[in-house]
């Protein structure tokens, strides 16, 4: 028995080969591209120089996003909820502080931390001040601290400069009870920071003068004599009026607050209990009011009159004031309504007087969310700071989702209430993404990109706004004659549709939609969702098949054919082809009513196998529009994966009776079902060359792939033969050519001398949920299922590709935890762990496969939610960025950086300056 088990793992576990396996310290793990907005996202930030807009999470991200298809992802070493995000505006900074009290600074130009200072108490509140690289900091204990960021030696400073409740009792001659938390911190506007205003949980409101050490207005510290002014709305709006004479602030605990006038005299402030409170910060209006014997002007508002309320969670205010003595504006508050309403955002209009003598609510306006609320933002159209009617409001809900409404906000406009979505570079959810590859392109491009790209459509707001994300580096990047693309993501959704990008350099270019405007009446079933998609690199030809059966054939280059063919199993049809933008869809192969399972072009796009869920192959000829082969039905497990190769052969001096009749000349299809059944069929007239399919026991299929022409594989297979019976004596020797159609079409350096080699040193990959196996390839043509290496993995994957370096090929594992394996080809020992889940931190779903692709030099794409994400496993590889070949085009985007798309404008030390 201990000899058996040894002589397994000898097999199992080949020694290495030297300097041809893959090395650890090649492989290392990077996000080059991240677009949209994270499912865990759950507060807004924004910097209204640079036109950013930050998203901050739940689990230590955050997404940076600008204009013209600008995003960058900035990813925190704990994976921890955020509790406060804000820019320093115009610095190219972002600070972050974590639930674990750990104040982070965030260099955009570098996406990573420039410094973090963890604190040694709880943060209660927190604020920066416009403009400037100062912030106040509060805590559980009462303290407020004066924090300041120092980009030259990239250290965050605590300043000498404290307020303690201790102190703010002394100063103002009111009692504030020790520890007492700091719930709100607001810098007063126009004051350049030397005034800010701070809320105890108590209920006690001071505004401190910085400079001079001392208080300006001191609210909440009595029982209120509250002033009933703010008049019910004449529509029938059920604002209520509290009609209660007396009110104690200790029993009100605060919940959200915000300035609701531009100068910082007037304050709203929401509580816990629903209430919201209207206090007058005026100096002036203070005084007088004391001399009287009066109480400072306080007004209550409520949105119900229930004695059970939500609390008030947040409020902004947008000011459309046009004096200073008549004021009016809208408050925008989420909570405040009955416990159990509808979840939505009120937005009150309100008109006052100077010194709030008399309120008025004129009208109301509730906004209706897209899930479950997160967080909600006032941002000012470019070329404002400030708020102002020409505005939008941002709404996040959960999961990830921005709608952006702004007609609402304009006062006295009785419009309906419209939103928009938040603009997805590349959509997942509206429309939903189904299937997604990553294509390498090698042929000609001349035409794709510059004549048949259909510019992305400006986004427009309601009320015809601008867009107001203008940040970042941006996309329109000057294309000259020597631009070629280079890759292509191409999408399909459960409308029908496809989307293709230019995804070459960091920021993406959109270039098409592509619709079923190819119709016919014995074919109605174009809107089926897409299945599956593949490209043919050298002629551009593109595939799509949905799950009624249909496959679609695009010619993404001009092309001068003016008609179509529609090609079921039994007739074809031609019909005058209409007139479209973008590219032109030359064929519709209706052969099957079974969903479409895989495309493969080959023999350079002239052809192409198509594989139904009912097992059945086919192969039609792409130029002639027509049909080469259908086979019945394999079995009844589906065809999970199919690989093509062209095979030559020397006849053999003395030919054995037994051996399979193997065509002197020919095409081989290498199919693999659910269940583990490989079957080879002749790629020219769809018959089976050998009766005896290879069947796993046991096991759930993935994908097979071959193991092409390396030195490693050579010495490999002779040192495993050696070790068993060598089954391939007296064969035939077939010679095979092993480059696939893609290599055969793409310029890499192990094919600028090819070789033909034997049919026996080809090897075939089968790739398990739980097991690895490799098999020589004519040992499955001959139907003999006799493995010659095998590797139990320790836990079921998902997901496989093999790769290609410039010595060496791989092997890259998916697992369904987000955990991801590089293994060495062809002993599949293991190289190196990577963590997915660390990085990009998702909630990997059980059909994530089919939104993974990848390129051979192992660029993988990913799909998750509302997310899309492109990263890299190879050292020093960096192909997202600029040739220098194309040194005015590389100039123009090196400031985006090649690793994320995300950087600070140039002009910016000048506004700064200015």
């Amino acid at each position: 028995m201990f000899k058996k088990r040894l002589f397994q793992k000898t097999v199992n576990r080949p020694e290495r080969h030297g300097k041809s396996s893959l090395s650890p310290d090649e492989l290392n793990f990077r996000i080059n591209v991240h677009y949209g907005i994270p499912s865990t996202a759950s507060m807004l930030a924004f910097d209204p120089i640079q036109r950013l807009l930050a998203v901050g999470t739940l689990d230590g991200r955050i997404k940076v996003i600008g204009g013209d298809n600008v995003e960058g992802l900035l990813i925190s070493p704990k994976l921890l909820p955020l509790k406060y995000l804000e820019f320093l505006q115009n610095q190219g900074f972002i600070v972050s502080i974590t639930s674990d009290n750990d104040i982070q600074v965030w260099s955009l130009e570098r996406r990573s931390i420039a410094c973090s200072l963890q604190w040694d108490s709880i943060v209660t509140a927190f604020s920066v001040i416009n403009g400037s690289s100062f912030m106040y900091v509060g805590d559980e204990y009462g303290l407020m601290s004066v924090l300041k960021y120092d980009a030259e030696s990239g250290q965050l400073m605590r300043l000498p400069y404290q307020l303690s409740s201790d102190f703010l009792a002394e100063a103002t001659g009111i009692p504030v009870s020790s520890g007492q938390p700091i719930v709100g911190i607001l810098p007063q506007p126009y004051s350049s920071g030397n005034r800010v205003l701070i809320a105890y949980e108590s209920g006690l409101i001071v505004l401190w003068d910085v400079v001079e050490a001392q208080p300006v207005v001191v609210r909440g510290d009595r029982v209120l004599q509250l002033k009933n002014n703010v008049c019910p709305p004449n529509d029938g709006i059920t604002d209520i009026v509290d009609d209660e004479p007396s009110l104690d602030l200790e029993e009100k605990e605060i919940s959200a607050l915000c300035w609701a006038s531009t100068d910082g005299s007037i304050l709203a402030m929401g509580y816990v209990d629903g209430d919201i409170l209207f206090w007058n910060m005026s100096k002036d209006s203070s005084i007088k009011n004391q001399e009287a014997g009066m109480s400072p002007n306080v007004v209550k508002l409520q949105l119900s009159s229930s004695e059970k309320r939500l609390p008030v969670i947040v409020l902004h205010w947008l000011d459309n004031s046009k004096s200073s003595k008549h004021r009016e504006g809208q408050l925008l508050i989420y909570g405040g309504d009955e416990i159990g309403s509808e979840e939505v955002v009120t937005v009150l209009s309100l008109e006052w007087s100077s010194g709030m003598e008399a309120v008025r609510c004129t009208s109301r306006t509730d906004l209706t969310l897209n899930g479950s609320f997160a967080d909600m933002i006032i941002v000012p159209t470019a070329g404002t700071t400030g708020s102002t009617t020409d505005a939008s409001l941002f709404v996040l809900s959960n999961p990830g989702c921005i709608r952006i409404y702004s007609s609402e906000l304009q006062p006295g406009k009785d419009l309906p209430v419209s939103a928009v979505n938040f603009p997805a570079t590349i959509p997942t959810i509206d429309p939903l993404i189904t299937v997604a590859e990553l294509f390498y392109v090698n042929g000609s491009t001349e035409g794709l990109g510059l004549e048949i790209a259909v510019a992305s459509p400006t986004v427009t707001l309601p009320g015809n706004k601008r867009w107001p994300l203008t940040g970042g580096v941006t996309n329109k990047l000057s294309l000259g004659k020597d631009y070629k693309v280079q890759r292509l993501y191409v999408a399909g959704y459960d409308d029908g549709s496809v989307r293709i990008w230019d995804v070459t350099y960091p920021v993406f270019s959109p270039l098409c939609v592509l619709t079923n405007e190819a119709n016919s009446e014995d074919l109605v079933d174009s809107g089926g969702s897409l299945t599956t998609v593949d490209l043919c690199s050298s002629t551009l030809r593109l595939a799509v098949a949905n799950e009624c059966g249909r496959v679609e054939i695009y010619e993404l280059c001009s092309s001068n054919e003016t008609t179509i063919h529609f090609v079921t199993e039994t007739k074809t049809e031609v019909r005058s082809s209409a007139q479209v933008q973008g590219p032109r869809c030359g064929a519709v192969f209706n052969l099957h009513k079974s969903g479409v399972q895989a495309l493969k072009f080959i023999n350079q796009g002239s052809r192409l196998i198509v594989v139904h869920e009912s097992s059945r192959i086919a192969v039609v000829n792409v130029q002639s529009s027509s049909v080469a082969f259908i086979t019945d039905s394999l079995q009844t497990s589906p065809v999970i994966s199919v690989a093509y190769k062209a095979f030559e052969y020397e006849m053999p001096k003395k030919r054995n009776e037994s051996a399979p009749i193997i065509p002197e000349r020919g095409e081989s299809i290498f199919v693999l079902t659910k269940e583990g059944s490989i079957y080879v069929i002749d790629g020219n007239n769809g018959s089976m060359i050998s009766s005896r399919p290879i069947q796993l026991k046991n096991s759930t299929a993935i994908s097979l792939h071959f193991i092409e022409n390396q030195t490693s594989a050579f010495s490999f297979v002779d040192e495993q033969l050696e070790k068993k019976d060598d089954i391939l004596k007296n064969e035939p020797l077939l010679s095979v050519d092993l480059r696939s159609e893609k290599c055969k079409t793409e310029d890499h350096a192990l094919d600028k001398n090819p070789s033909t080699l034997s049919l026996k040193e080809l090897l075939v990959l089968v790739c398990c949920r739980d097991k690895l196996l490799i098999y020589p390839a004519k040992s499955v043509v001959q139907g003999q299922s006799k493995y010659i290496c095998k590797v139990k993995l320790s836990k079921p994957c998902c997901w496989t590709s093999v790769f290609r370096t410039d010595h060496v090929g791989g092997l890259a594992v998916f697992y369904p935890t987000g955990e991801m394996e590089i293994r060495s080809l062809p002993d599949l020992e293991l190289v190196k762990e990577f963590s997915l889940l660390s990085q990009l931190r998702w909630n990997f779903k059980p059909n994530l496969e089919r939104m993974i692709s990848s390129a051979e030099n192992l660029h993988i794409a990913l799909a998750n939610g509302s997310e899309v994400a492109f990263v890299s496993l190879l050292e020093g590889q960096n192909d997202f960025s600029i040739p220098e070949s194309l040194p005015g085009l590389h100039d123009e985007v090196l400031a985006a950086a090649a690793n994320a798309a995300i950087s600070i404008s140039s002009d910016r030390k000048r506004k700064k300056e200015s």
